[in-house]
């Protein structure tokens, strides 16, 4: 480790336990230096004041390693675009930033500060060259009219969106959502169908508690409406040079991006056999079951079984996901997705590991999550 990345290190961690006056300190000097700055975030500040110093974090920990942190910071500046982040706004975030962590360090100097500079420097140019080279290529966001809104439960909606031009992804990744109730606020979902001639997609969205878009998706939202839509994102896609068989996990609306794997992988024509367990808590929780024996009628190689956990009478299989892998031959020679409450996600990749699937043959959107860029300068 060279010089610099241990010095930052070391003086970030040590102002740890003011983290959250830091921030606060730091947003109130950004915008009383910047005042336009203010309009490219939401009006609540909570998410930011907790958010900060996660996102310096991650870039500081990433310094060991020049190709990750180069992947990361890419991955930041074309996110940025969507919020109409510009390379001057990058420099003003740097000296904020500085500012900051000399007024909160307990122990500070030239070297110090030089080490935080340069590193500010840098990554604002890795950032904004990224998103520079992105809007050679693409719009930072693409307006989608809601063609479609199902309610499947008090909380829970399925929408169908048609984008006004092409917004090219591919199956198992996700985009961020914006929508008129909740300017400057972005949150990411994932696209449950693979392409389609049409371009339409489809997102399963379940309100939660606070959810600022997710209550509006849900609640508020109807057909002839219109969202914003940032670019797909997400590597928890099909391997294209593996043909073992398929198996998909999905819990909750995790059944998204399954129900998009599981779409590709039957139509595409290969050999592969695909197996798709999709679990909730009671029969009445298997909001797209109809759609996913539809599905499984057009696609011979499709095999869909519901799972219910809390449903003594259920005439179906029944536990918890993590529980009925056993009950299926040769895992260890299957692709595993597994998408659903965090929970969940972890108690099956590690039955699977049990049951001798190798690591490197499972994926899952708890690592999807992590390598989402967190917007460092709004969200």
């Amino acid at each position: 480790m060279s010089l610099e990345p241990r010095i930052v290190k070391e003086s970030l961690s040590r102002i740890q336990p003011v983290q959250a006056k830091a921030a606060r300190y730091f947003y109130g000097r950004l915008f009383a230096e910047n005042p336009r700055m203010r309009a490219l975030f939401p009006p609540g500040m909570d998410v930011h004041h907790d958010r900060l110093f996660q996102a310096i974090g991650e870039i500081v920990g990433s310094q060991d390693s020049p190709e990750t942190l180069a992947a990361h910071l890419g991955r930041l500046g074309r996110a940025h675009r969507r919020f109409g982040v510009q390379r001057e706004h990058y420099a003003a975030f740097g000296t904020a930033l500085v500012a900051t962590l000399r007024a909160f360090s307990d122990e500070w100097s030239t070297e110090i500060e030089t080490a935080w500079t340069e590193l500010c420097r840098s990554a604002a140019d890795t950032m904004s060259t990224a998103a520079e080279r992105d809007a050679e290529r693409a719009p930072p966001w693409w307006v989608a009219e809601v063609v479609g809104h199902d309610r499947r439960a008090h909380d829970l909606a399925v929408l169908t969106l048609r984008p006004g031009c092409p917004l090219p992804f591919v199956a198992g990744q996700h985009v961020t959502v914006q929508t008129s109730r909740w300017p400057r606020v972005w949150r990411p979902y994932s696209i449950a169908n693979a392409p389609r001639p049409d371009g339409t997609l489809r997102l399963h969205v379940r309100a939660v508690p606070a959810g600022w878009v997710s209550g509006a998706l849900v609640r508020h939202t109807r057909p002839g409406d219109t969202v914003l839509l940032g670019p797909a994102a997400g590597g928890m896609t099909l391997d294209p040079g593996s043909g073992r068989d398929l198996l998909l996990v999905a819990g909750g609306t995790g059944l998204a991006p399954a129900r998009a794997l599981a779409e590709q992988a039957a139509r595409s024509g290969a050999a592969r056999a695909v197996r798709l367990l999709v679990g909730a808590r009671t029969g009445a929780g298997l909001y797209d079951l109809p759609g996913l024996r539809a599905l499984e009628s057009d696609c011979p190689r499709l095999r869909v079984t519901p799972v219910v956990s809390g449903e003594p009478g259920y005439p179906g299989l029944r536990g918890a996901l993590p529980d009925v892998l056993d009950r299926f031959p040769d895992l260890a020679g299957h692709d595993v997705h597994v998408a659903g409450p965090a929970p969940m996600v972890r108690e099956t990749v590690t039955a699977l590991q049990r049951l001798g699937v190798p690591l490197d043959q499972i994926r899952h959107d708890l690592l999807e999550a992590e390598r989402r860029a967190v917007p460092v300068l709004s969200a």
